[in-house]
C-alpha cells in the first residue's frame, strides 16, 4: 500500500511514521553510519521532520514501513539550499512548484525482491504525486553512487553542479523534471507501479 502523510492525517498514521522513522534510524545511523542523532535510539527525525513535511510510505498489509521518502516545501529553508548550496552551480531551485526528495529509504532486511517492488512503487508514486499537485521539479542531494542509479530510472534527472566531497562522500545536487511522460519514461526503463504486489511479496 502506498500512503501519503501530511498535515491532514499525520495523527492517524502514527504506526506507518513509527515504522517508517525506527527504519531510517536503522538505514541511515546504523547501516550508513551518517553522524546524526537518534530519539531515544529507535528513530531518526531531524528538523525537517515537522507539520510542513510531506511523506510517502510504502507499507506491507500489516502497516508496515517498506519504503518511503519526505517532500519538503522548498518555499521554505530545505537541506539543499540550508545545508548544501555548495552542491548547486548559481541558484538553488525554489518555488510552489519544486519539493525536495529527502529521507529515501528501503527497509532493510525484507529480501531482494521486496525491495524492488516497494522502491519501484515508491518512484511511480513520486512521479504521480508530482502530476496531481503541480510539481514540475524535485531537488535533492545524493551520494554519487546513488545519483548514478537515480540517473538510470528513465526520468529526467541531472546534477545541479559538480560533485562536493563532504565528509569522505562525493555528494552531489539535483534534479529531477516531472512531466506528462515520465511515468512511461520510468516504464519504459522497467519500473512499474504495484503497491499491492509489495504487501503480497513481503508476506510470501
Amino acid at each position: 500500500m502506498l500512503l501519503l502523510v501530511d498535515s491532514t492525517n499525520r495523527a492517524l498514521e502514527h504506526k506507518a511514521l513509527r515504522s517508517m522513522f525506527e527504519a531510517r534510524k536503522r538505514v541511515f545511523i546504523d547501516l550508513l553510519k551518517w553522524d546524526i542523532p537518534a530519539l531515544a535510539d529507535r528513530f531518526e527525525l531531524d528538523q525537517f521532520d515537522d507539520v510542513d513535511a510531506t511523506y510517502l510510505i510504502v507499507t506491507d498489509g500489516e502497516g508496515e514501513h517498506l519504503a518511503s521518502s519526505r517532500l519538503l516545501l522548498t518555499t521554505r529553508p530545505a537541506l539543499l539550499d540550508s545545508l548544501f548550496p555548495g552542491l548547486v552551480a548559481g541558484d538553488v531551485p525554489q518555488g510552489p512548484d519544486v519539493l525536495e526528495i529527502t529521507r529515501f529509504c528501503l527497509s532493510p532486511g525484507i529480501g531482494a525482491r521486496q525491495r524492488r517492488v516497494a522502491r519501484d512503487a515508491l518512484l511511480v508514486g513520486l512521479a504521480d504525486f508530482a502530476l496531481a499537485n503541480g510539481i514540475r521539479t524535485y531537488t535533492g542531494v545524493a551520494e554519487l553512487p546513488w545519483f548514478r542509479q537515480i540517473q538510470t530510472f528513465g526520468w529526467d534527472c541531472r546534477s545541479l553542479g559538480e560533485p562536493v566531497l563532504h565528509r569522505g562522500q562525493a555528494l552531489v545536487g539535483l534534479r529531477i523534471d516531472i512531466d506528462a511522460t515520465t511515468v512511461a519514461k520510468l516504464a519504459g526503463a522497467g519500473i512499474v507501479s504495484n503497491a499491492a504486489a509489495a504487501s503480497a511479496a513481503c508476506a510470501a
